[in-house]
């Protein structure tokens, strides 16, 4: 075979090839990622990072965490100074964390804080990564790197940046240090700089509902939902508050069967997650 006839076959196939990874990523878009997995397994591309990671994505939605690690790793060696993949290793090794037994536990969590930190550090401008490591440093005990002072010099570094996101980290430390009037003022701050954002409102209502502030909470849910109405952040966060406060059943389970019905993102708490809320509404 000759030499154009193998660059035609080249040409030909390429973009199919690529097709493979775009309808696979179109899949998990979708939250089909068993779909999205079955399409890479069955593609002739021999996987790459991208691939790698789209693999692990799947299965960390599908709460196959051993698995995510294993294919974010191979991610990882084909393109180690990838930060979004570094990320994704420390959720997964973090999700195994907390899924696993005590004894492993310690072991598994420092190395998603290692992976989290190795992101933050390739590309500081990573929001994902910089949230993930303050959530680990706001949470994990001493012994394990975590801390609020480290919490409150990684917070600062998005300061100019993300005003909103470091009103609302501030607020954090502050309700773990049970100052709860600075935290909810704070959340207030965060809201006056991002009014856009229904984030912002959910945060002020959980923490409002941890208070057993459930009125209050209630009232920054509606205002949030004149601002963003029909947000399915919005309504799986009122129907969780609802269900976790034991209030107002009826407009939970409402709630959830309406989100349940509608199109989800990977973004989206899944819909086996409302699934399980209904089942403790039903209990």
């Amino acid at each position: 075979m000759g030499m154009k006839a193998l660059v035609m076959i080249a040409t030909m196939t390429l973009p199919l090839l690529a097709a493979d990874l775009d309808r696979a990523r179109a899949e998990y878009n979708r939250t089909e990622y068993a779909l999205a997995v079955k399409i890479l397994q069955q593609s002739s591309e021999p996987k790459g990072a991208d691939a790698w990671k789209l693999v692990g994505q799947c299965a960390y939605q599908m709460g196959d965490f051993k698995k995510a690690v294993e294919a974010f790793e191979k991610a990882d060696a084909a393109d180690p100074k990838n930060s979004q993949i570094k990320t994704w290793l420390g959720r997964s090794w973090g999700r195994r964390a907390e899924t696993s037994n005590p004894l492993m536990a310690p072991g598994y969590a420092s190395k998603a804080r290692r992976h989290f930190e190795e992101a933050v550090a390739l590309d500081p401008r990573n929001i994902d990564a910089v949230n993930d490591l303050f959530s680990y440093y706001l949470e994990a005990p001493g012994f394990l790197g975590g801390g609020l002072d480290k919490a409150m010099a990684l917070a600062e570094r998005v300061k100019t940046s993300d005003p909103a996101q470091y009103h609302s980290s501030l607020a954090q430390i502050a309700e773990r240090r049970k100052q709860y009037d600075l935290a909810e003022g704070q959340l207030h701050k965060a809201i006056d700089l991002a009014p856009k954002q229904v984030g912002r409102f959910v945060d002020l209502a959980k923490f409002l509902a941890r208070l057993g502030r459930i009125s209050d909470a209630e009232k920054t849910f509606q205002q949030a939902a004149r601002i963003a109405p029909g947000s399915k952040e919005l309504m799986y966060a009122h129907a969780e508050v609802l269900v976790e406060s034991g209030k107002n059943l009826a407009l939970a389970k409402r709630l959830l069967e309406e989100y349940q019905r509608g199109p989800l993102t990977p973004d989206d708490p899944s819909r086996e997650e409302a699934r399980r809320l209904l089942e403790k509404i039903k209990n």
